[in-house]
């Protein structure tokens, strides 16, 4: 008689949170976690903090590791080049998150398969969002569904599900708060599959005090923003500022060039110097965005190819393993 065992892969699964002077929260996130992801390893990656977060991090029974770059960008492209797993759920360990949802999230994204997974925050109390927060978000998402595409919302989340394939082929480049916009444009240049949950977004626990400045670090995600536009649209946008320049030529130099026809003489001769300057500029600025979109043209084939390397997780397709017994 012959039996045959079929060994289904459980999928890998770890919990990411980049903390700084998170202990009031930590514990409470941790246990949550557990609770809702029992199969899950957790990882705290303490961000040079002051108070007691990394002691009540090993008192709920997490994994400390350090990361002594201070900012949030720092942490995350530590925590992508550490640690292997099927799925990452990163969320803020300021205990705002539902982590009931995780389970939810990972379904999604199995079932996608989805890449990314990202929670659109729904305010549960009005004490959660600063007003500043809360139109600073819709803003600098708006800009970026403006120009990189419109499959994203509330980009600034703290709550994201990534498949392996996402955080294998991300090459973070940013080192704070910025680093939420990153995720979102790499998500959407290289077309991969995004979907969205809903989930409750509270209060942080009294005592705790968010890190975020409204004003400075609203300014670092849009220069971010017109970096990235940069590097990744380089056609486009130096042609925007070619088309600015040439603009400025014709208003300088057309009125040098009527009075040329009528009189045959050049008037104002500086003027019609700076305007000709200008226009090579323009000139000067569209062939640079021709031949930087063909360097971003290999950036991008690299990252996909690289993406491209890492099979995406199928709940449908598992490996396994068959074993005879006699």
């Amino acid at each position: 008689m012959t039996r045959t065992y079929i060994m289904v892969e459980i999928p890998r699964i770890v919990v990411l949170i980049p903390c700084y002077n998170e202990g009031i929260a930590i514990s409470k996130v941790i246990s949550d976690f557990k609770s809702a992801l029992p199969v899950a390893q957790i990882y705290v990656y303490d961000n040079n903090s002051i108070d007691e977060t990394k002691k009540n991090t090993l008192k709920a029974g997490a994994i400390v590791r350090e990361e002594h770059q201070q900012g949030k960008g720092n942490v995350v492209r530590r925590m992508f080049r550490d640690i292997e797993a099927d799925f990452y759920i990163m969320v803020d360990g300021d205990d705002t998150y539902d982590a009931q949802m995780a389970s939810q999230m990972i379904k999604m994204a199995q079932d996608g398969p989805y890449d990314l997974v990202n929670c659109v925050r729904l305010e549960n109390t009005e004490a959660a969002y600063r007003s500043g927060h809360r139109w600073g978000n819709a803003l600098l998402t708006g800009v970026v569904r403006r120009i990189f595409g419109d499959r994203v919302r509330d980009m600034l989340s703290g709550y994201k599900l990534f498949s392996r394939r996402f955080v294998k082929s991300f090459p973070v480049a940013s080192g704070g708060f910025d680093i939420e916009t990153e995720i979102t444009i790499h998500a959407l240049e290289l077309a991969m599959p995004v979907t969205h949950v809903e989930g409750v977004y509270g209060a942080r626990p009294e005592g705790s005090v968010s890190k975020l400045s409204t004003y400075k670090d609203g300014l670092v995600i849009l220069w971010m923003i017109i970096t990235l536009f940069k590097h990744e649209r380089p056609l486009q946008f130096f042609s925007w500022i070619a088309g600015i320049l040439v603009l400025i030529s014709l208003m300088l130099g057309i009125p040098v060039v009527i009075t040329f026809f009528h009189t045959g003489e050049v008037h104002r001769l500086p003027t019609a110097v700076l305007a000709m300057g200008i226009m090579l500029l323009a000139g000067l600025s569209f062939m640079t965005g021709l031949i930087l979109d063909t360097v971003t043209r290999g950036r991008k084939e690299a990252r996909m190819l690289a993406y491209l390397n890492h099979p995406i997780y199928s709940e449908n397709d598992p490996k396994r393993k068959q074993q005879d017994d006699e």
